[in-house]
């Protein structure tokens, strides 16, 4: 994987820009004892119609560690950051102290951020005692003396017990965060407060947290949606302080359901075109463009919005996914060069002609041997001239 930096105040910030410049971009700041990679289900999901910064703040993950006890000194990061790659009107997310992170740089820049989403996070967060207790014990007994109360915070015992290997896993990102990293950043939650700044915030704004968070109740994410203007409040059943890594589907969900209704539509035929393209093939497409005229042109935007903008672009299925789904339909309907062009693009969406074969044999058993039977043939047929096309 490629390492990119940005130089900041006192360090380097370590980035991965991801996706076509012409989708919405989506940044996502972390939280404590974290790097990037707790957004990887939920950039997995959302990545058919969305393009994504992620980072490591100061003094966690690559990202060096001189400085950050001041939670201003994180914000101006990620300015720094925005400001570097040239990004303005950012979807701005952010989990834990990331959500206040974003809530600073919406107050100090308003002109970087078209809207916020906040998981998992307060316009203050904990208290002195705790805080100052936990580095103490850090001070004393290294990140192995706050691991296990730390995974107690972050996740469900249901998930704990259901995924241990996977615990095990994030358990060893967190101990390998860097010592001073952790603690300048508890001194920075320790001493920010950012109930009047939050009265002042002017973007459109989501807050989420999972039912069972233990490190920022439900009760304080939804003071903190009572102090921003124009907010709205979701709570996602059977998640802890980590939604993104035990509910990434529900998560990626409200993020592409409240993106949607701030602006999103505006490029959904771009978002349909590439979609269409990674899936049918660029030559196809671009055939279907160049052979289109004033009588259907309607028709073929309405399909590059709705299908493709719209249904294919959706968090929750994959592209393969959705590739079989559709082959079963076609076959069951008898769209005969549906099916064909379809059989095609599974050169795309990585369905396999075994996964292709299983679905026209179940067709077979609850859409009728006859329809599945004319869908053999077709299938054949594709799979020969696409083995005829690549010698």
């Amino acid at each position: 994987m490629e390492i990119n930096s940005l130089a900041v105040r006192r360090g380097y910030l370590n980035y991965r820009l991801d996706g076509p410049d012409h989708l919405p971009l989506i940044v996502f700041s972390n939280s404590l004892g974290t790097d990037a990679r707790i957004w990887s289900a939920v950039t997995s999901l959302l990545s058919n119609q969305y393009r994504f910064l992620l980072y490591d703040k100061r003094g966690h993950g690559l990202s060096t560690c001189q400085g950050g006890d001041r939670l201003e000194e994180h914000v101006d990061d990620l300015i720094q950051l925005l400001d570097g790659l040239g990004l303005q009107q950012v979807y701005l997310c952010g989990l834990s102290v990331g959500g206040m992170i974003a809530q600073g740089v919406a107050s100090k820049r308003s002109d970087l951020v078209k809207a916020l989403i906040l998981c998992a996070t307060g316009h203050r967060i904990g208290t002195p005692t705790i805080w100052n207790e936990r580095v103490e014990a850090i001070r004393s007994g290294g990140m192995e003396a706050v691991s296990e109360s730390v995974l107690e915070r972050w996740f469900t015992p249901e998930f704990r017990q259901q995924h241990q290997p996977q615990c095990a896993l994030w358990k060893s990102m967190l101990i390998r965060t860097p010592l001073q990293g952790y603690i300048s950043t508890c001194a920075a939650i320790r001493d920010a407060d950012y109930t009047k700044i939050c009265r002042t915030l002017t973007v459109p704004t989501l807050c989420v947290v999972g039912d069972s968070d233990e490190a920022t109740p439900p009760e304080l994410v939804k003071a903190l949606a009572d102090l921003i203007p124009d907010t709205r409040f979701e709570i996602i059943a059977g998640a802890g302080h980590m939604p993104g890594i035990e509910q990434p589907a529900a998560l990626a969900l409200l993020i592409d359901k409240f993106i949607s209704n701030h602006g999103k539509d505006k490029c959904r035929f771009e978002r349909g075109m590439h979609v269409r393209r990674s899936v049918l093939g660029a030559v196809h497409v671009d055939r279907a463009e160049a052979n289109k005229t004033p009588f259907d042109e309607p028709f073929q935007t309405f399909i590059t919005e709705s299908a493709w903008g719209s249904v294919w672009s959706r968090p929750g299925l994959s592209k393969r996914d959705r590739s079989l789904l559709t082959i079963a339909m076609m076959a069951v309907l008898g769209h005969d060069d549906e099916l064909a062009m379809h059989i095609r693009a599974t050169e795309n969406t990585g369905a396999s002609m075994v996964e292709v074969r299983e679905t026209l044999l179940q067709v077979a058993i609850y859409g009728g041997a006859p329809a599945s039977n004319n869908a053999m043939r077709i299938a054949k047929k594709a799979y020969a001239e696409m083995a005829q096309f690549s010698q």
